[in-house]
């Protein structure tokens, strides 16, 4: 009689024919129900014992499938219980493979696991040590460990090599057995068999991780058969059952090399001991098949993982060298990896390998390529930055697209870095910029009209490099918006070529071509509203720088009265307004914009880079403190903090506003009126952006303080902040300062509610002596320092209806024959007083008295009337080129403030 394909009789290769055979997953799911289903009555009848072993195989393979199959778990446990090795084989698989060790019926396999363990058949033992190992949970470690520890001493290899293993596991389960296995895991490496001694290895360093009681004792008792069990294999002769590709038994050199670096770490003498073999490993190690790199790159970890001899290390780093010539692009990554680990140890030899890290730069590998740039960033010091900048200049021209970005990011870094010479470094950033313009990040050419706004010796070079590269280089965007502020800026020095350099070439440029080329960024970006911004603000200074080019500079403004973008039209509107109507005060409106603070700027740049970066990154945060300002700027000489804040007026003052912090109101700016805060409600912070601040760039008409000219129903239901003394609802566009005169003067108390019925101009009736109501009349002056060298004056204003706040004008007068040089003010507050500072009108100091430098700033005292203004100083120059400090507290206040 035929057997039912589906029956429990069926053979496993059968049910795998039938299973394949299906065409639909419809099918098989119905052949796997049918089986399952006769596997189960099976199981339920008792009979059939000789099939059990079979139907559980056949379980074993669904399972495999996906399909579920936790009715057979129980017949695991029984074929386990049996006394054939043939069921114990599949039973312990069925096991395996069906469990695992967060089941509760795996407690119930504990007896019979240590019965298998003590069993005369090395066959079934073997069984039960590699289910052991595979499974073993935290209670069935501690129940049988001592077993385990029983056939460590076994005279069968394949029965220490098993337990071996199975030790490893206990350990990693149970850490506190670590001291049971340290004696036995120690005489396992005096064994031949190399299946014994990598099971030793493995179980060595599982111990080590484990206890430090562990490693301690295997570095005393260990390290004479490490050395000894290496330098063997190394010598050994050849022998087929172990060899590959010509190299005896790579899996163990490796297995060796490694438990070598975890007990030669931080452990001078272990280290000692094995410098030796781990040269003649380097050294005789061939190179030309991959089971030897794999010897040499264990070998090279160790060398740098433990208290190797400098020798050593740099035969190490010499290997990482010629893994960098390698084909194998993987081999070459590794290297790189280490690199960048060994250069922390020993920089100079990784130096010597410099031009192959160079060339790994180029490589068709995008890993390698970002990789090894990496590496160079590493490498970088004063004295290779020059040479290694133009390499990675020049490769920036072919580079592809996708690396530009990082290859970008990582040259203006080191430009940053290590520049000595502001020259060097703006024609670096100019390179970059025409190259690469579209990749370079915006605090990138930030930085950049930063430094070139403190090099006046540069300026000129600056604006007619920059006008020559706009030529070639239009479509970067980030290089027209450079060029296109310089020329704004320094117009007049690109046309008469002023402050030409010795070696620069003389380039003739009309007005005419400067407009043009600012007009072609405006139209080139259409839909780039920031760089239009700023060709329309570059346009309006140059209409004061060229007076001839009025006309046509208002033809290309007045194009954009009815731009769709609200930012657009409403400066059209307003610069139209200012070349067309004003142009008494024009001059005066549109002068430079006065020197930023480089070192500050680049203090607050840090602070926010530092706020960005991931926590997982463990690179140190920069801090002002240890910030290198680069491009020749001077750092000031650090003061202790708690000096600068001894302000006995408070038990705990805090950090001032920073001196970088400037007031983004477009008004103040148009005016030149930063001593004077007509701003109040609806104000941006201060810490904007300075760049941003300086160019009004990025943010809302309601944020600069100005009217929106294009939607009077917006007005209707807004209120102008900005100014709340002089106007206060407004129906439909209007001038906005047009009641801004001499006569129309309002209390700070009195709101202006006089309604414009047309509109007029932004500027209309503003004149030279027009005055800004909301001051008081100013308080005495008083003479808040005084030395031999210097003399600081204050000029104390009030606001109407504000008590606690005051505003003062600080002026900085040099006493001495010498002028100073990077001035800069410091002041403390305690933290019952706000204060803002306002940016200085220089940096420079002149000698005699023969001039000064003012700065503005404004102090809100919260406690008015309880406790007097007080406030400590500090002033920072530099007097040929020597660093000088000097501080002091303002005592002498007048009351009432």
């Amino acid at each position: 009689m035929a057997l039912n394909p589906f029956s429990s009789g069926t053979r496993l290769r059968d049910m795998i024919r039938a299973i394949r055979a299906s065409k639909t997953a419809a099918e098989e799911r119905a052949v796997v129900r049918r089986e399952c289903a006769a596997i189960r009555t099976a199981i339920s009848e008792r009979g059939q014992e000789e099939l059990r072993h079979r139907n559980m195989a056949k379980l074993m393979f669904i399972h495999m499938l996906g399909y579920p199959t936790h009715f057979g778990q129980m017949e695991c446990l029984k074929l386990i219980a049996a006394a054939g090795y043939p069921e114990k084989r599949i039973g312990y698989l069925g096991l395996m493979l069906l469990l695992d060790e967060r089941q509760e019926v795996l407690m119930l396999v504990t007896n019979s696991l240590k019965q298998d363990l003590n069993h005369s058949n090395p066959f079934i033992v073997g069984l039960a040590l590699c289910a052991l190992g595979n499974i073993c949970s935290a209670e069935m470690a501690q129940d049988l460990a001592p077993e385990v520890e029983k056939l460590l001493r076994s005279r069968d290899v394949n029965t220490k090599k098993k337990a071996a293993l199975c030790s490893v596991r206990i350990v990693r389960k149970v850490p506190d057995l670590a001291e049971n296995f340290m004696g036995l895991a120690a005489s396992l490496l005096k064994e031949k068999h190399h299946g014994v001694l990598i099971s030793a290895v493995q179980l060595c360093t599982e111990l080590c991780k484990a206890s430090k009681d562990a490693l301690e004792y295997l570095r005393k008792n260990c390290i004479e058969g490490l050395v000894r069990i290496l330098r063997d294999v190394s010598n050994s002769s050849y022998a087929p059952e172990y060899d590959v590709a010509g190299i005896s038994d790579p899996f163990l050199h490796i297995r060796v090399l490694k438990l070598m670096r975890m007990l030669g770490q931080g452990d001078a003498d272990c280290s000692e001991y094995m410098n030796d073999i781990l040269a003649q490993v380097a050294t005789k190690t061939e190179s030309n098949k991959n089971a030897g790199n794999a010897i040499l790159y264990e070998c090279v970890e160790t060398i740098m993982g433990i208290e190797a001899t400098s020798g050593l290390r740099v035969l190490a780093i010499n290997i990482l060298g010629r893994f960098l010539s390698n084909r194998d692009n993987n081999i070459r990554y590794v290297a790189l990896n280490i690199l960048m680990r060994a250069i922390t140890v020993d920089t100079q030899a990784v130096q010597r390998h410099r031009v192959t890290i160079l060339e790994c730069v180029k490589d068709a590998d995008a890993s390698i390529r970002k990789r090894a740039l990496e590496l160079v960033f590493l490498l970088v010091n004063d004295t290779n930055v020059k040479p290694l900048t133009k390499e990675l200049v020049d490769y920036l021209d072919v580079a592809d697209p996708d690396f530009k970005e990082d290859l970008t990011a990582k040259i203006c870094s080191i430009t940053e870095k290590f520049s000595q010479e502001k020259l060097w470094y703006l024609d670096q950033m100019l390179k970059v910029l025409s190259l690469a313009g579209n990749h370079v990040k915006d605090d990138v050419w930030h930085a950049l009209i930063v430094v070139i706004s403190n090099a006046s010796e540069l300026q000129g070079y600056a604006v007619r490099s920059l006008y020559t590269a706009l030529q070639a280089y239009s479509e970067q965007g980030s290089l027209l918006r450079v060029a296109v502020w310089c020329i704004g800026e320094y117009g007049e020095m690109l046309v008469n070529n002023v402050g030409m350099l010795e070696a620069e070439p003389p380039i003739t440029v009309t007005e005419s071509d400067a407009v043009d080329a600012v007009e072609l960024g405006f139209n080139r970006y259409s839909a780039d509203v920031t760089t239009r911004s700023m060709c329309l603000v570059a346009l309006l200074k140059l209409s004061s720088r060229f007076p001839s080019m009025s006309e046509r500079i208002k033809q290309i403004v007045a194009q954009n009265k009815e731009n769709m973008v609200l930012e657009l039209q409403q400066r059209s509107i307003e610069f139209g307004s200012i070349i067309q109507r004003h142009q008494s005060i024009r001059s005066s409106l549109l002068e430079r914009m006065p020197v930023l603070d480089e070192a500050a700027y680049l203090v607050k740049r840090a602070s926010a880079t530092q706020a960005t970066i991931p926590a997982y990154k463990p690179a140190s945060g920069v801090t002002p403190g240890d910030l290198k300002l680069p491009n020749g700027v001077a750092k000031p000489a650090a003061a202790p903090l708690v000096d600068l804040l001894d302000l006995s007026s408070d038990d705990a003052p805090v950090t001032s506003t920073s001196a970088t912090t400037t007031p983004n109101d477009f008004l103040q700016d148009l005016l030149g009126i930063g001593g004077t805060n007509l701003s109040t409600a609806g104000v941006p912070s201060a810490s904007t952006d300075i760049l941003m601040d300086l160019l009004s760039i990025g943010s809302s008409p309601s944020q600069n303080g100005l009217l929106d000219l294009s939607s009077p129903a917006q007005a209707e239901q807004k209120p102008v902040s900005a100014i709340p003394q002089v106007v206060s609802l407004v129906p439909e566009p209007m001038d906005l300062l047009g009641s801004l005169s001499s006569s129309a003067s309002s209390s700070a108390g009195t709101k202006s509610s006089t309604v414009v019925p047309q509109a007029a101009d932004l500027l209309d009736g503003l004149s030279a002596s027009t005055s800004v109501s909301g001051l008081d009349d100013a308080c005495p002056s008083i003479t808040a320092f005084q030395s031999a060298t210097l003399k600081i004056v204050f000029d104390l204003r009030k606001q109407l209806g504000k008590p606690q706040e005051t505003t003062i004008h600080a002026t900085f007068t040099n006493l001495t024959s010498t002028t100073y040089t990077d001035f800069i003010f410091q002041a403390a507050v305690p933290k019952f007083i706000q204060l803002r500072l306002d940016p200085a009108s220089g940096n420079v100091v002149p000698a005699s008295g023969k001039g000064s430098v003012t700065q503005g700033f404004n102090v809100t005292n919260s406690q008015h009337g309880q406790k007097p203004l007080a406030m400590r100083i500090r002033m920072s120059y530099k007097v040929n080129g020597e660093d000088r400090l000097e501080q002091g507290q303002v005592s002498n206040f007048p009351p009432g403030l």
